[in-house]
This record gives structure tokens, C-alpha cells and sequence, in this order.
């Protein structure tokens, strides 16, 4: 998806190298890229061609800012109002109510201003042209956005070579695999050098080495740019992002850093230990003296699938919980083979701020909302 190609005939600013030398502190100064206020959209749904009187909030008043040079997560199941919030942002759609400025610019009253900051990309196959190469493709998009010819053929051969594309470059986008063309829509995205890069999904659909390289790519992408990730993949939200909203519903239910979200998660946290097969002490007196602990919830020892025993230890702290029981383990000579922890994670935040499993079957509601 193509923000310029909405209004090809109006030049974007033109930019001067691959990365921004300095991130600017937008219009009004306040070092926030984003920043959505009380936002909302509501359409009526569809029967066949029909509208019926049926009124649906896809999103019901979120607010949130992002800062300059930081990665940004908005996380969240199908249908819970992700991607209707970033065509709000990107002024594919317009808000019901509220209000969100992106470098200042007001996404209604300065739609055009808002373009030019943006490189948006959006999950799913289409946006590039199979019958072309990557370098027409980048060429034709770069027309789009109102750059001239020696400036796109810059800015197109030092993309492609931080994708790991040039050596491809001329070959036609059909005879790619799913994870080069991502890599050149993420090129597409960035061949105008925006301050603010949106990207919905950017992994959906990749295998798990594609997948690892599109997010090598976007972690490199600040603090030069700023980066909005919508994403319904915990894992890749936990590993790239600063801060996470986790929207459900189209709300957020919870807000913060991954560490916060998984560190107010009432959980058991848990440490389970196992034991060479040579391990002779008194177990009800080393899980008596390690329930005692103030880290330890519970101590017992339990037959792992092999029978070997192992030592599972319930407890607040992990850390702690851990560094007393080899200690003790070490008193008695009990020797260790494996040891496995289980913390928090935010498929656990999800659950604690939604009350419900994290997958969701349903299409996102935007793909209905009127325009």
C-alpha cells in the first residue's frame, strides 16, 4: 500500500541520505512522533451491498505516544482493532472522533504533511509489481513520492544492499520468495526516508529464518527512524519493541515495557532442576529449608518422563529461588544435569489484561469499516 500514489502530482519532501542525520522533534517541539488522543472509529456492517443499521466500534478511545528513535508495539488478536488504527494514522481513514498528530501534523486537518512523514507498510502480498524487477519497482514508487531519477537510483541501490537484494536487483519480483519480497517491500517503504515507518504484520506468513532477518532489518531501523509495529506475534513484540499497547476489543487493556507487562503478571513462576540419578539426600528436609526461603512458594521433588527426580521449585523470584537451591544441592552433593525456568511472558500479560487466549479467528473489523 502506497500512501502517494493517493495524491501522485504532489512532490514529497525530498530526502538527503539512507539514514536521517538528526530525528526531528516535530512541529510542536514535544519530542513525540505519535501521539493519539481519545481515539475512535465506528462503521455500520455489511450485508452483501448493504449497510445495515448495525453500529460497530472496531475502535472505542485509545490513547498513546510514541517517542522519537523507539520502536513502538501494538499487539493484539485478529479483529482487535490494530489495523484500523494505523489507517487512521496514516490518513487512509477517518477517525469518528479524537484526535492524533504524527510529527506534529494533524492527521485530518494536515493529511498532506502527515504523508510526507510516513512510510507505511502494510501486511500481506500485494503493493509490489511481479512483472517488474526490484529496481523498476523502487523506481516507480520513487516517482510516486515526487523524487528525482539520480536520487532514486541512489537511494535504491543502498537499500537493496541493506536488504540483501542487490545481487537481485534485476531480476523480475516474481521470482522471489516470500522473504525477499518482504525485505523489498520494507525498501519501498523506506525509498522516500520518512521520519516514521508503520509497519502492520511484517513477518506474517514468513518462516522462521525470513522472519528473523525482516526483524534484524527492522531493529535497525532506530533510532534514525521512528517505528509503529503492529503485530499479533508476542515473541517478536517482546524481542523488538521499547514499549507495547496490547489492544483488545479496541481498547488497550494494557500498556508498557515488555519487562513491566510480564513483571505485573500474576503468575507461578517456576524453576524445575533435575538431578544426576546418583543424587542421594533427604528430600523433605532440603524442600522443608527451601519453602522456608521468602523467594519459595513450594519445594517437591517429582519423577521427570525418563524417572529421573527432579527438584520443582514454585517461587516469587526466580533468581533467587535458583541460587539457594544449588547452593543446598551443592551441600548435599547432589549433582545437576538440566534446568529449565518458566517466567512470565506476554502471551501471560495478554491473558491477565484480556481475561481471554490471545488467538483470535475472526478478520480485523477494518476490513469492513467504511472509508
Amino acid at each position: 500500500m502506497n500512501l502517494a500514489a493517493r495524491n501522485p502530482s504532489t512532490p514529497a519532501q525530498q530526502p538527503e541520505s539512507l539514514t536521517p542525520s538528526s530525528v526531528p522533534a516535530g512541529r510542536d517541539g514535544s519530542g513525540r512522533a505519535i501521539d493519539v488522543v481519545d481515539l475512535t472509529r465506528s462503521f455500520r456492517k455489511r450485508t452483501g451491498w448493504l449497510r445495515s443499521g448495525e453500529l460497530v466500534q472496531a475502535v472505542r478511545g485509545i490513547s498513546f505516544t510514541v517517542p522519537h528513535g523507539t520502536i513502538f508495539g501494538v499487539l493484539g488478536p485478529n479483529g482487535a482493532g490494530k489495523t484500523t488504527t494505523i489507517k487512521m494514522l496514516s490518513t487512509l481513514l477517518l477517525p469518528s472522533s479524537g484526535t492524533a498528530t504524527i510529527n506534529g501534523f494533524d492527521i485530518v486537518r494536515d493529511e498532506h504533511q502527515v504523508r510526507t512523514q510516513l512510510g507505511v507498510l502494510f501486511g500481506g502480498d500485494k503493493g509490489l509489481y511481479n512483472q517488474l524487477n526490484a529496481l523498476e519497482n523502487l523506481r516507480y514508487f520513487g516517482r510516486l513520492y515526487g523524487m528525482d531519477d539520480p536520487l532514486i537510483k541512489q537511494r535504491s541501490r543502498e537499500l537493496l544492499e541493506r536488504m540483501q537484494l542487490l545481487d537481485r536487483a534485476h531480476e523480475r519480483v516474481e521470482s522471489y520468495s516470500r522473504g525477499m519480497k518482504q525485505r523489498l517491500h520494507i525498501a519501498k517503504t523506506l525509498i522516500h526516508d520518512p521520519a516514521i515507518v508503520i509497519l502492520d504484520e511484517p513477518t506474517i506468513g514468513l518462516d522462521p529464518g525470513a522472519a528473523i532477518g525482516v526483524r534484524e532489518l527492522i531493529a535497525d531501523l532506530v533510532p534514525g527512524h521512528t517505528v509503529l509495529l503492529t503485530t499479533h506475534d508476542m515473541h517478536e513484540a517482546d524481542l523488538l519493541c521499547r514499549e507495547i499497547a496490547i489492544i483488545d476489543q479496541g481498547l488497550i487493556v494494557a500498556e508498557g515495557t515488555p519487562g513491566a507487562l510480564k513483571a505485573a503478571t500474576e503468575i507461578d513462576r517456576r524453576v524445575a532442576i533435575a538431578l544426576a540419578d546418583d543424587a542421594r539426600y533427604d528430600r523433605p528436609v532440603l524442600e522443608a529449608r527451601l519453602a522456608a526461603l521468602p523467594s519459595v512458594v513450594r519445594a517437591t521433588h517429582q519423577p521427570d518422563d525418563t524417572g529421573l527426580m527432579r527438584l520443582e521449585l514454585t517461587c516469587l523470584d526466580t533468581t533467587s529461588a535458583l541460587d539457594a537451591a544449588l547452593a543446598m544441592l551443592r551441600e548435599h552433593g547432589a549433582g545437576v544435569t538440566a534446568i529449565d525456568i518458566r517466567e512470565p511472558s506476554l502471551e501471560d500479560a495478554f491473558l491477565r489484561a484480556a481475561g481471554r487466549e490471545f488467538e483470535g479467528d475472526s478478520p480485523d473489523d477494518d476490513a469492513k469499516a467504511d472509508s
